[in-house]
């Protein structure tokens, strides 16, 4: 786990769980302290199955971006990234193209450390220290403006962090600043908690409570954010249900059914 020593001078907070550490715990990592494995431990009690959750998001955003490769994508922008683990979006685009180029953007200060030591030999990718809720600020730093030409396909992803903003954020605002600045050809590419069962809203209650955001909107309130889109096949859908690579239940468990996710072309 991470050493009290390294935080002192780092402006981490350990009196508060964050998002990015608590991902962590449930991505089995150790970039996290005492206060995020009590969040997560509350978070059980209501949804057993959370730790799967989180492997479920980690696995679509391994399928989404080799589905965005595919289709000729080699600059990303990660919008509330986290802290790095396995299968990093850097490690699956420029696996399938090495000239793919990605900018991270996380505005928790363990992800800027770890984040940048990562990539320190990778001139191809950019860990950017910022809230994702200043498109403006963000698609002006200079990270972003060496490494993403805005005037060739873009693939922007939000995978796991929209529900951290709350609705007087205007979520919807903030994906249309950034589909607003990328040109056509470019995709959007969204993962968010469903309130699809009881279970999902009682964790939402947890969430707010001890996390202080957490919103699990509807599939509608979801499918609402690719408006002005096209919402590629299958749609928007439970997590194991976009575009598998093996076979899914017939029936999901809560589980399956907590994160919705989906991928929108812009013509």
């Amino acid at each position: 786990m991470t050493d009290k020593r390294d935080e002192r001078n780092s402006g981490i907070d350990t009196t508060r769980p964050s998002i990015a550490r608590a991902y962590d715990v449930v991505l089995n990592g150790k970039d996290n302290f005492e206060v995020d494995r009590a969040f997560v431990a509350e978070i059980v009690k209501v949804v057993p199955e959370i730790y799967d959750v989180a492997t479920y998001n980690r696995e679509i955003l391994g399928r989404g971006v080799r589905f965005l490769a595919e289709q000729g994508v080699t600059q990303f922008i990660d919008l509330g990234s986290g802290l790095p683990t396995v299968e990093n979006t850097h490690q699956v685009a420029q696996g399938a193209n090495p000239e793919s180029r990605v900018v991270y953007v996380d505005n928790d200060p363990m992800v800027l450390a770890h984040g940048r030591a990562l990539l320190a030999a990778n001139d191809r990718t950019a860990v950017v220290p910022s809230d994702l809720r200043d498109p403006a600020a963000i698609l002006a730093d200079p990270a972003v403006k060496r490494l993403i030409d805005l005037d060739r396909p873009v693939g922007v992803m939000l995978v796991g962090v929209l529900h951290h903003l709350h609705d007087d954020d205007d979520p919807r605002g903030i994906v249309e600043a950034y589909m607003a600045a990328v040109p056509s050809g470019s995709y959007l590419f969204i993962t968010h908690f469903c309130a699809s069962t009881q279970e999902s809203r009682d964790a939402e209650e947890k969430y707010l409570a001890l996390l202080g955001t957490g919103r699990f909107r509807t599939p509608e309130e979801i499918t609402a954010f690719f408006d002005g889109f096209e919402l590629l096949e299958p749609g928007l859908v439970p997590l194991p249900l976009w575009r598998p690579e093996g076979p899914v239940p017939s029936k999901l468990t809560v589980g399956q059914q907590l994160m919705y996710g989906g991928i929108a072309y812009k013509h």
